[in-house]
């Protein structure tokens, strides 16, 4: 008798480690879900204020998209390097063409993949421009891709860009 409890209570035991186990794992993979949607989430947000920045050429907007240590392979020349030469680059960019405008611009993500704090996007970005109000529209429709960095704060923000 003293051994068939042992080995009830033994079975019953395993039979909690494994629920347990399994239970922590479906916790785990439902966490994983909640993460990816909170991570897309903020993704999207990043893209909206991407349009908005892009269409209002705001300076500021514009660079507080950016990482601290970002690299925009998008302005002529060199690789712009860190979020202070983000800044500069738009402000030479806005002195250059102080009425270059953004007609409209569309980006397309069509895939996104997420690991341990980063996340790469690949699409098309259609845009309209004009460097000034006297020059003709300018349609572009390039494929890119996009490095984007998770903040301390959940936010996202863009690490590297190129388009080709």
């Amino acid at each position: 008798m003293k051994r068939a409890s042992i080995l009830v209570a033994v079975a019953f035991l395993a039979g909690v480690g494994i629920g347990g186990f399994v239970q922590s794992a479906r916790t785990a993979t439902l966490g994983q879900k909640d993460t990816r949607a909170a991570d897309l989430a903020a993704i999207e947000k990043l893209h909206r204020a991407d349009v908005e920045a892009t269409l209002t050429q705001d300076q500021s907007f514009l660079t507080a998209l950016w990482s601290e240590d970002a690299i925009n392979l998008g302005f002529p020349g060199p690789p712009v390097v860190g979020i202070k030469a983000m800044g500069e680059a738009y402000a030479k960019m806005k002195a250059a063409y102080p009425e270059f405008r953004v007609l409209k611009y569309e980006p397309v993500i069509t895939e996104v993949q997420i690991a341990d704090g980063w996340a790469l996007e690949v699409g098309t970005f259609a845009a309209t421009y004009k460097m000034s109000a006297k020059d003709e529209p300018v349609s572009v429709n390039e494929k890119g891709m996009r490095l984007l960095k998770r903040q301390s704060d959940g936010a996202w923000k863009f690490a590297l860009v190129g388009m080709k």
